[in-house]
């Protein structure tokens, strides 16, 4: 396939919100590759500009246009494809305010897929295992508008925190609290 050709595929990829892709996806997207043709190809895509790799079996279009907020989080969905993950733990618990410091450069989540440290262009990306039934982490979390992944509710990026066993140190339990009182106030219910 002629890197022109490529150029447009991806294009309309990206206009239908399709930026980030696994090697998988690709062997779709190009099919008439085979075998090293296929390698050859995206490492020619690759050397032009038009993919990067943003971590291993993922890539990225290089010329998207799409916005570029969540592709952590969309890199973390190509890597843990076919299973349940949400942002929780520290990365959670500093986005409601109950973790003062700010996770720069790292991603935590939990996910029914392997636990691991995957290091992407978007920061190291920290995953950890939980056994939690799907319907569980369904009701435990929550949509967040334009982002790829579920987002813990706070009383479940602090269970998962107290879990994992790490970091407890920097909670501001009375901050905690706060959030659990407004949000009983506003009749939103806990887990």
């Amino acid at each position: 396939m002629k890197s022109v050709d490529a150029i447009k595929i991806l294009c309309n990829l990206d206009r239908d919100g399709r930026a980030v892709f696994s090697v998988a996806e690709l062997r779709c997207i190009f099919p008439e590759r085979s075998g090293h043709t296929f390698t050859d190809g995206l490492r020619r895509l690759a050397a032009q500009g038009i993919l990067k790799r943003a971590a291993h079996g993922v890539y990225v279009n290089a010329l998207s246009q799409g916005p570029r907020a969540w592709r952590d989080e969309e890199v973390a969905i190509r890597l843990r494809s076919g299973e349940y993950s949400y942002v929780s733990l520290e990365s959670a618990l500093s986005a409601f305010g109950v973790i003062s410091q700010i996770p720069v450069g790292r991603t935590t989540m939990m996910t029914t897929g392997r636990t691991g440290e995957i290091h992407s262009i978007y920061g190291t990306l920290d995953f950890t295992h939980t056994d939690r039934p799907v319907r569980e982490i369904l009701a435990s979390t929550m949509f967040v508008e334009d982002r790829p992944l579920r987002f813990a509710r706070v009383e479940t990026a602090l269970r998962d925190l107290r879990r994992v066993g790490r970091n407890m140190e920097l909670v501001d339990m009375d901050v905690y609290r706060e959030i659990l009182e407004e949000q009983a106030a506003a009749g939103v219910s806990a887990e």
